[in-house]
């Protein structure tokens, strides 16, 4: 595994080498506001096969996305007025927004959704907002761990949950953004009408 540093604010080299594994088709595992994830873009089929691949995760289970800015997000994703004022009050950070798409087709290329919806959020982290501006699209984002095993917040811990893979069962390129402090997962808020529901109770007290 080929692992990069990043500096945040001086290092543009991690985010160009990672932005084009992911045009490649590759998977990244990256630093966000919460954990180290696992990252691809959700519009390539061989790349989301490989991250359940690596994770041992249940296919029927979605994969959540980062996106550069509440703008990348409102070209791909309904936002109502609910989810517009809880994006703009916490975004960037660990709030993460069930929506459904702007456009039904983008189902056909971006199999993520579950139920018409998807899970998205803008993060907080220097590295995973630099990457999905850079990348032009939102990108996976799953914590980068076996399904069941503890979040890595290391770059040290995510070699250490896939060294005894075969190469092909590894991330092809792992950002080292230095270690994570301990944290509680994102918020998961869906909304049902004016309605709004606590999916996951996390960082973020709404």
């Amino acid at each position: 595994m080929r692992v990069i540093s990043f500096n945040a604010g001086a290092d543009k080299q991690a985010v160009e080498k990672a932005a084009e594994i992911l045009k490649l088709g590759g998977v990244i595992a990256y630093p966000t506001e919460t954990t180290y994830g696992l990252g691809c873009d959700p519009r390539s089929h061989a790349a989301l096969a490989k991250i359940y691949r690596l994770k041992e995760r249940d296919k029927g289970k979605a994969l959540p996305l980062i996106a550069c800015s509440m703008e990348q997000v409102e070209k791909l994703f309904k936002l109502t007025p609910q989810a517009k004022e809880l994006a703009k009050e916490y975004w960037p950070g660990p709030l993460t927004l069930l929506l459904e798409p702007a456009d039904m087709s983008l189902r056909k290329f971006m199999p993520v959704f579950k139920d018409g919806l998807t899970a998205v959020r803008v993060s907080s982290n220097q590295f995973a907002s630099d990457l999905a501006c850079a990348f032009g699209f939102p990108i996976v984002a799953t914590s980068a761990n076996m399904s069941g095993d503890p979040a890595c917040l290391s770059a040290a811990q995510v070699m250490g949950s896939f060294m005894h893979r075969e190469t092909e069962d590894q991330p092809d390129l792992i950002i080292d953004g230095g270690e994570l402090e301990p944290s509680e997962p994102s918020t998961i808020v869906k909304f049902d009408g004016d309605e709004i529901k606590i999916v996951r109770q996390g960082a973020i007290q709404i």
